[in-house]
């Protein structure tokens, strides 16, 4: 097993805010409070949650942010569509409404990525640059000293730099969050080590070469591989979680949240 130290896992308990937004949250996305519903007052949603109303403001604040509720100035929060949200940072939020909507945003977000990635190694091989392929090589074949984590995102990132197409780039980087949440599964498994490192050798080798058609074929394999290898970890940590035990309840009516 291969340690993956690059692996933000915080212990840190959560922030009083961080706990309301995971509750409404949850509540919102599963339909519990629907859409155009009138969230209950901040007074009495902190005397629930047993916090300050200044801590309920900030826990709304960030759901607004997210295109979750809409509030209304002198009349209070109202829930919106979260299909309607045009704030990527939606959907990591949704990542933490429980393991079933985990991973339907995990399954969409491979999809994703396995359609529009091919696209971006091939436009990398073309318009690449020296540099680019310098720093490609240095990370796909040298950097031993990083974690193989670390050096599969880092490779990723450069294909992404190397294509030019600068809302590719801002994809890619949103991908990196994904990295870091269900990477550590995968590169748990000696033979997805041994599948990326092939990979970084392939891609560095056709990118070089400007091969775009090898390049994009590479990139697709390659993600259809970690697609399923993916699936199969998830799997086995769901059975593994689900014999430790489920989520545990929060405390309380659900009718707490609402002013209905």
């Amino acid at each position: 097993m291969t340690t993956t130290s690059d692996h933000p896992i915080s212990t840190k308990r959560p922030r009083a805010h961080e706990q309301v937004i995971h509750v409404l949250l949850k509540r919102i996305i599963r339909g519990e409070l629907p859409v155009g519903s009138k969230l209950a007052t901040e007074r009495t949603m902190a005397a629930k949650f047993q916090v300050n109303r200044a801590t309920v403001r900030e826990a709304l604040r960030y759901l607004e942010h997210l295109d979750l509720v809409a509030i209304r100035q002198g009349d209070g929060a109202y829930v919106r569509n979260f299909l309607h949200s045009r704030n990527p940072e939606t959907a990591k939020a949704l990542m933490h409404v429980d393991d079933a909507m985990r991973h339907e945003i995990l399954s969409a977000i491979l999809e994703v990525r396995r359609i529009n990635s091919p696209e971006v190694a091939h436009a990398a091989a073309l318009k690449r640059s020296p540099d680019h392929l310098a720093q490609l090589r240095e990370v796909a074949l040298d950097r031993r000293d990083l974690s193989i984590l670390e050096r599969d995102k880092r490779v990723h990132h450069l294909i992404g730099l190397a294509s030019g197409n600068i809302v590719q780039i801002l994809m890619t980087n949103f991908y990196e969050d994904f990295f870091y949440e269900f990477g550590h599964l995968y590169f748990e498994n000696r033979a997805n080590i041994a599948r990326s490192e092939a990979f970084h050798q392939e891609i560095y080798h056709a990118i070089r070469e400007q091969n775009a058609g090898v390049a994009r074929d590479i990139m697709r394999d390659v993600l259809q591989y970690a697609e399923q290898a993916i699936y199969q970890e998830i799997k086995q940590d769901a059975e593994t979680r689900s014999i430790a035990g489920g989520e545990t309840p929060h405390a309380g009516k659900d009718d707490y949240w609402s002013n209905q």
